[in-house]
């Protein structure tokens, strides 16, 4: 039981890490997001096998976390407040041409990610030529043009 709950406690911290440090997708990581993912991989690891080493007890941390994912997934598709806490919404970052600049500081990225998005999605140049830039729950930015 105690491998059960202690791959609980280490899924939410990791759950809540990750949901502050933002939204950035995998194609996005640095190298210093790279390896610091890494490290957390190697102290989670060591937080959940604790002293047992065993294979029995690797086979239920392991299914102790699919089962806690897929428990959250159902929970969030019941509850919009908890699905929004979790993944986030949706953030208009340039609006008519304009850059909002207090969004893009909140999600910590910059007009160039917005321009090299708009470039590779719509083949466009300029800010002033994008009506809105999303920001998805996903990381990525969908452009819709002028």
């Amino acid at each position: 039981m105690g491998s059960v709950l202690r791959a609980a406690a280490i899924y939410l911290v990791v759950l809540v890490v990750f949901r502050l440090a933002g939204r950035r997708t995998l194609s996005e990581l640095t190298t210093f997001d790279f390896v610091l993912l890494l490290i957390i991989g190697e102290a989670t690891q060591q937080a959940l096998l604790g002293d047992d080493f065993s294979i029995v007890n690797a086979m239920v941390v392991i299914v102790s976390l699919v089962v806690f994912d897929i428990a959250l997934s159902l929970l969030k598709n019941k509850s919009r407040w908890l699905s929004k806490l979790i993944d986030g919404e949706p953030m208009i970052i340039v609006e008519h041409g304009q850059v909002l600049e207090r969004r893009i500081r909140k999600a910590r990225i910059d007009e160039s990610g917005i321009l090299e998005a708009a470039r590779h999605s719509q083949g466009l140049e300029r800010i002033d030529q994008i009506k809105f830039a999303i920001l998805e729950k996903d990381g990525k930015i969908s452009i819709i043009p002028r």
